[in-house]
C-alpha cells in the first residue's frame, strides 16, 4: 500500500509531465533485425551507439550505470524470446541470456555495459543469421538467398542472380524451382512481403513509403502483391497488428486455448 501511495504522489509531481518516452518503433525494428539475423542493421545500430541514447527510453534508476544495466536486461529478455520464436533452440536462447546477464555483475562502467551489449546482440544476430540461412539447398541456391536477403530493398531479377553466380538465367531458374519449389520471382516477392509486414507492424511508414523502400513499381502494385501473399490488404494487416507491439510468446497455451 505504501508503494501505491508513493506512486500516486510521484505521478502528480510536475516533473513527470516532462518525461516523454520515444515511440517504440525503432526499438521493435531493432529486435526484429536481431531475430532475423540482419547483421548490417544491428552493426549500424551499435556503431551509432543507440543503446547509450537515453533520450526517451525511460529512467529505471537514478544511478546511470544501474539504469543502463536494467535496459540491458530488458533488451536481452526481449531478444531471447523473439529469437526463440524465430527458430533458436529454447535452451540455447536462455543459456545465452543467463550468460550475458550474469556478466553484468562484473561490469561497473557505462562503456563496459555498452561493449557487452554490442557483443550480446551481435552474438544473437550471427546465430540467427545461420539459423535463418541453414537448409539443405545447394551452394548456388544458398548464395541466391543470401543475395536476396542482402538486397531485399532493391529490384532483383533472375538475371542479376545469374550474373552473381556466373551461370545462365535459365539454368538458375530450373535449379531454384527444383530445390525450393518456388520460382525466383515468387521467392523474392514473399521475402519482400515479409519485410513489408514488419514495417507495417513496427513503423509509421505510409503505404507509398513502404512500396518505394521495397522497390515495388507502384503503391497499387504493392497492395496487390501483398494481398496475394498475405490474404489481406496492407491496411487491414496494419489495423490488426500495429498495436500488438509486445505480442511475444512467453509460454504455450493449453490445447485448444488461445490468448484472448
Amino acid at each position: 500500500m505504501a508503494y501505491q501511495n508513493e506512486w500516486l504522489l510521484w505521478e502528480a509531481e510536475d516533473e513527470i509531465d516532462e518525461i516523454e518516452h520515444r515511440p517504440p518503433t525503432e526499438e521493435f525494428l531493432f529486435y526484429q533485425a536481431v531475430a532475423n539475423g540482419d547483421l548490417d542493421a544491428v552493426r549500424k545500430n551499435c556503431e551509432q551507439e543507440r543503446f547509450l541514447d537515453s533520450q526517451g527510453v525511460g529512467v529505471l534508476s537514478r544511478n546511470a550505470i544501474t539504469n543502463l544495466k536494467y535496459h540491458f536486461v530488458i533488451t536481452t529478455a526481449m531478444i531471447t524470446r523473439l529469437c526463440k520464436q524465430k527458430g533458436m533452440e529454447l535452451e540455447l536462447a536462455f543459456r545465452m541470456s543467463d550468460f550475458y546477464i550474469q556478466k553484468l555483475d562484473d561490469i561497473h562502467t557505462i562503456e563496459g555495459v555498452r561493449n557487452l551489449h554490442d557483443v550480446m546482440v551481435l552474438d544473437y544476430t550471427e546465430k540467427m543469421r545461420r539459423i535463418c540461412r541453414s537448409d539443405t539447398n545447394s551452394r548456388h541456391i544458398n548464395i541466391c538467398k543470401e543475395y536476396i536477403y542482402s538486397h531485399i530493398k532493391e529490384r532483383i531479377t533472375v538475371e542479376d542472380l545469374a550474373e552473381v553466380l556466373g551461370v545462365s538465367a535459365s539454368y538458375l531458374s530450373r535449379l531454384f524451382k527444383k530445390e525450393t519449389g518456388d520460382s525466383v520471382s515468387v521467392y523474392i516477392r514473399r521475402q519482400k512481403i515479409e519485410m513489408a509486414k514488419n514495417l507495417l507492424q513496427y513503423s509509421e511508414y505510409s503505404m507509398i513509403e513502404i512500396a518505394n523502400r521495397l522497390s515495388f513499381s507502384s503503391q497499387s502494385h504493392f497492395i496487390q502483391q501483398f494481398k496475394e501473399v498475405a490474404g489481406m490488404t496492407p491496411k487491414k494487416y496494419r489495423d490488426l497488428n500495429h498495436a500488438i507491439q509486445w505480442d511475444i510468446e512467453i509460454g504455450s497455451q493449453p490445447d485448444g486455448q488461445e490468448d484472448g
